[in-house]
């Protein structure tokens, strides 16, 4: 069964995944240490979907080793819409995001099948 229903490609997503590709250099008392980068991916997936789950689907399906998993849900929101008919009430479906950590030096292209 799958579980993830789509990737995240927004400028936000692509923003962050940027930003944690690169090696990160601090400074703390003195001393110059380097971070390596660990890229993040996001992923709309299904609300049922654990943890668990999202990691062996991602590293089975992109070929890649997955280091951590952080989800998120979000409820549906409510709308409603003046038509011909009248007010048209509604609710969008409720869905998980789950954004994935990659290990050093793995990476996802989402454009290589186009």
């Amino acid at each position: 069964m799958t579980f993830i229903i789509k990737p995240l490609v927004t400028e936000k997503m692509t923003k962050m995944t940027d930003k944690s590709s690169v090696d990160k250099t601090v400074k703390h008392k003195g001393e110059v240490r380097t971070i390596p980068a660990q890229p993040k991916y996001g992923f709309i997936v299904k609300p049922e979907a654990n943890k668990l789950q999202i990691q062996q689907e991602v590293e089975k399906r992109y070929n890649v080793k997955v280091v951590d998993v952080n989800t998120m849900r979000y409820s549906g929101k409510r709308q409603a819409r003046y038509t011909k008919k009248g007010l048209v009430k509604g609710q969008r479906n409720a869905y998980k995001k789950a954004y994935v950590t990659l290990k050093n030096g793995d990476s996802i292209d989402f454009y290589s099948n186009l």
